[in-house]
């Protein structure tokens, strides 16, 4: 028992665990060749975000159950149902769009995105206008909703975004979706980076600050509970910023990728329920990785025994369900996992293997920098 952590934070140590297991595993392999031959070995890649956001721990819980590394015990004695000889690691990244950035140059496999800044990357438009487009950009599965956390200590005078006009506010790292979000959500309300103090801050060091007074905000996009936010809130009282005006509502109208969500009551320590802005965080793969690797890591995936680790590995894993993994993709599926989705039944045409929030037409290009 921990009755000294908060239970936000107690929710996010299976994850932690899971993500341990994984880094063991292939710490003792790399300790012990002699125990398997190299060519039996293959090794994949997850780009995920910083360490104190939602998409590393969920990439480690991924990691663990698509992993099975050669001398693990049989899927039906209990042991790894992943892909034979795979050992998949999670990588901490600055998060989606330098996920995209490596995934593009091939340092990764595959990654974690929010699903906007991936359509983005992958037809050359918003941020990425003049760029080529990504066209190897391919989907694995739809994951959850992630949440735009605006944070500022509870006590504070910042009621609105608009109330941040001279304020120093974190507003993610360069690299980071939370920072292309943050601009956007700044436009909308009549902001620019030019009407703030700006800080480029991973979110927990943004959290430290707000906590020592040294930022008045701080923007972070995640699938709550979001443990820097949780620390922070364990540390001081903080409050969340709504969007549910009249601005924040335009969001939604003309970017489609953005849904109406809410944070729920208790899910941070003395913070009320929140009504705010979600974005779906995808599993993205490259083309180029062979078909039969990405269909053995999606039937890994959506495996009984996963199932079990998605429902106790992190609060958000319960979200994570075969019935939307086809919903609003920012890319084509692979072929190795739409061949999967066939055979589930999840794919009601065969032939359709790319799904927009809104039918076949295009989200608006927001009017957002260029991503460096």
């Amino acid at each position: 028992m921990l009755p000294d952590l908060p239970a936000a934070r107690r929710r996010l140590l299976p994850a932690a665990r899971a993500l341990l297991r994984t880094l063991t595993a292939a710490l003792l392999l790399a300790m012990a060749p002699a125990a398997a031959h190299t060519e039996d070995i293959r090794f994949f890649r997850i780009g995920t975000g910083t360490t104190g956001g939602t998409y590393f721990p969920v990439g480690g819980m991924l990691a663990n159950a698509i992993s099975n590394p050669p001398g693990s015990r049989a899927c039906d004695r209990g042991g790894s149902c992943g892909v034979p000889g795979l050992i998949a690691v999670a990588q901490a990244t600055q998060g989606s769009v330098e996920n995209l950035k490596e995934m593009r140059t091939g340092t990764l496999e595959s990654s974690l995105s929010q699903a906007d800044i991936a359509y983005w990357a992958r037809e050359g438009t918003g941020p990425y206008k003049g760029q080529p487009p990504f066209d190897q950009l391919t989907a694995i599965a739809n994951l959850y909703v992630e949440t735009v956390h605006l944070v500022v200590r509870a006590e504070s005078g910042i009621r609105s975004v608009a109330d941040l006009r001279g304020k120093t506010v974190s507003i993610g790292e360069e690299g980071s979706g939370t920072l292309v979000e943050a601009r956007v959500i700044l436009e909308a309300y009549g902001l620019g980076e030019a009407d703030i103090k700006p800080r480029y801050l991973k979110p927990g060091p943004a959290g430290d600050r707000l906590v020592e007074g040294e930022v008045e905000a701080f923007f972070i996009v995640g699938g709550y509970p979001v443990a820097a936010v949780a620390e922070a809130a364990a540390r001081t009282p903080i409050r969340l910023l709504s969007f549910d005006d009249a601005q924040g509502k335009s969001l939604t109208e003309r970017l489609p990728f953005f849904t109406e969500t809410v944070i729920g009551d208790g899910v941070y320590e003395g913070v009320s329920e929140t009504r705010t802005l979600g974005v779906g965080a995808q599993w993205l793969v490259r083309g180029d990785v062979s078909e039969e690797l990405v269909y053995g890591i999606t039937r890994a995936l959506w495996h009984p025994s996963t199932r079990r680790l998605l429902d106790n590995g992190h609060p958000k894993g319960p979200s994570i369900q075969l019935a939307t993994a086809t919903k609003g993709l920012a890319a084509p599926l692979h072929p190795g996992a739409a061949r999967y989705y066939r055979e589930a039944g999840v794919l009601e045409d065969s032939e359709r293997e790319l799904e927009r929030p809104e039918g076949d037409a295009p989200p608006p290009v927001p009017p957002a920098p260029a991503v460096r």
